[in-house]
């Protein structure tokens, strides 16, 4: 296998994404706080692009989907002119490495099941678009279970240029890179299952090189019997420097 694939991580165009549910969404949502007016900026159009749907419809939010798969952008064009959300959501070709917005210009970004560059970097480079108090939700993979196996913790390794993280670490990256870490949560063994499933059949159309990380990914999921690593989705809402760290909650 070669070294670490450039960024962004693949995953074949019209597969659903982890974390891509309209629950999830309306999750982060929930976290994020929004309400009607909220300017959101969805990084991956995905299949139908559900998510930019759910907060313009159900939250009344202004979104922007941005991508840089041009099929992917006429599918999500025409998504939005079908259901008549085009004054709602916009949709545009951006280089996720140098997103042209305005600093503090939304108050969510939202990456559900794209990694578009080595963590420290996408978290430098979403934070200063992020009005203050604005939410990031950012999916990464990570370790889960008391024992991970060196061939996984190898594999991703290789495929992130990085270590693979816990959870908590990934909390941790997120304060270290001014956020306040809100919560995280990772798919589960089934809902695993289910996610390469649905993957499988969209390998074969795939690029081999891309299609080869997945195929690795997929077997070392099934080799071991249960998930061993896995995707999480963790929100953080931006902090300002000097800010003090909210209250300790007392027990009781």
């Amino acid at each position: 296998m070669s070294p670490a694939e450039p960024f962004p991580l693949y995953f074949p165009g019209d597969a659903r994404r982890p974390f891509s549910s309209e629950a999830a969404t309306r999750r982060f949502a929930k976290v994020a706080q929004l309400e009607e007016g909220g300017h959101v900026l969805e990084f991956g159009c995905g299949p139908s692009g559900p998510a930019s749907v759910v907060l313009a419809q159900e939250f009344g939010c202004s979104v922007v989907a941005v991508d840089l798969d041009d099929a992917l952008l006429i599918r999500m064009r025409d998504r939005v002119r079908s259901l008549g959300l085009d004054g709602r959501v916009e949709v545009r070709r951006v280089d996720f490495r140098k997103p042209t917005f305005r600093e503090g210009e939304f108050d969510a970004i939202l990456c559900q099941g794209q990694m578009l560059m080595a963590l420290p970097d996408a978290l430098g480079t979403l934070r200063p678009l992020l009005a203050q108090r604005g939410r990031l939700g950012i999916t990464w993979p990570v370790r889960v279970g008391r024992v991970t196996p060196r061939a996984v913790l190898d594999f991703w390794e290789r495929r992130l240029g990085a270590p693979l993280l816990l959870p908590r670490e990934l909390l941790q990256h997120l304060a270290l890179s001014g956020f306040e870490p809100e919560s995280v949560e990772s798919l589960q063994d089934a809902e695993l299952d289910a996610l390469y499933r649905e993957l499988e059949p969209y390998l074969a159309k795939a690029p081999s090189a891309q299609a080869g990380w997945l195929r690795e990914e997929i077997a070392l999921h099934r080799e071991n019997g249960k998930a061993t690593a896995s995707y999480a989705f963790a929100v953080g809402r931006r902090r300002e420097p000097g800010e003090k760290p909210p209250a300790a909650r007392e027990r009781g």
